[in-house]
């Protein structure tokens, strides 16, 4: 496992007290998984995805990960709509392992995109994973 200060966390984007990350990316938000999240999950063998079209609140399960590690659920950092899937993941769950930032999970057309203001700033996720 890595140490903290190894751990790759971009600053242009937003993160979840559970580990996910979140991006904009026009009117949609791109979400995943973070460095640490993939890091303490191990090797990710499968990917659980939503229905496209489906909606969620924030902080909703909305899929799960399994690793060889473990079973982990996902929760939305943004409620809204699911407008795409990452199906690459459906082959391919290594992805997320390989780069979590590229990797995105789910791109969500957010029902108050005010959410998105109130998420961590890099510094502010650092500084929780330290504690």
């Amino acid at each position: 496992m890595k140490e903290i200060e190894e751990l790759n966390l971009p600053e242009d984007i937003k993160y979840s007290s559970d580990h996910e990350w979140a991006r904009t990316d026009g009117d949609i938000i791109r979400n995943g998984i973070s460095d640490y999240a993939q890091d303490q999950l191990g090797d990710i063998v499968f990917v659980e995805l939503p229905e496209t079209g489906a909606s969620y609140e924030q902080g909703d399960e909305f899929g799960t990960l399994e690793s060889v590690k473990a079973v982990s659920e996902m929760y939305l950092p943004v409620g809204g709509e699911i407008v795409e899937v990452n199906s690459d993941l459906e082959d391919a769950p290594e992805l997320l392992n390989e780069n979590p930032y590229e990797a995105w999970i789910v791109a969500i057309k957010p029902s108050d995109p005010g959410q998105f203001d109130e998420l961590l700033s890099r510094d502010a996720y650092l500084a929780m994973l330290k504690e």
